[in-house]
């Protein structure tokens, strides 16, 4: 049983930092793709940042520079560093994990880890 459970989120100043990690079971963790994704009240669940399973980062524009995506296939967790944030940045928080099975690109969710940012 596929399991991704989100942790570290929390209520910060602007500016602050937090650090969200997400501890996976279930699947071959080092051949999937990881991703953190974010919903804030009344918009879209938006890409936050990736990782493939070759350790190559992506992050969407607002996040250069300020967050940090870091896997460990050692303990099947990652983890997002993020400074400098923003009342932009509040938003609910969900790892996800892209598996292909035979072809079958699969994705799984977290249940989510609540950020807010305090202007």
């Amino acid at each position: 049983q596929v399991q991704l459970v989100e942790s570290g989120g929390g209520l910060v100043q602007a500016g602050g930092s937090l650090r969200l990690s997400c501890a996976a079971s279930g699947f071959i963790f080092s051949k999937a793709d990881m991703g953190w994704y974010r919903q804030a009240p009344g918009k879209q669940r938006e890409l936050v940042a990736t990782v493939t399973s070759g350790g190559t980062t992506n992050y969407v524009d607002s996040v250069k520079g300020r967050f940090t995506f870091y896997r460990d296939n050692t303990k099947n967790t990652v983890s997002l560093h993020m400074n400098s944030l923003k009342p932009d940045d509040t938003a609910n928080y969900f790892c996800n994990a892209a598996v292909n099975y035979f072809g079958v690109r699969i994705n799984y969710w977290g249940h989510g880890t609540q950020v807010t940012v305090s202007s």
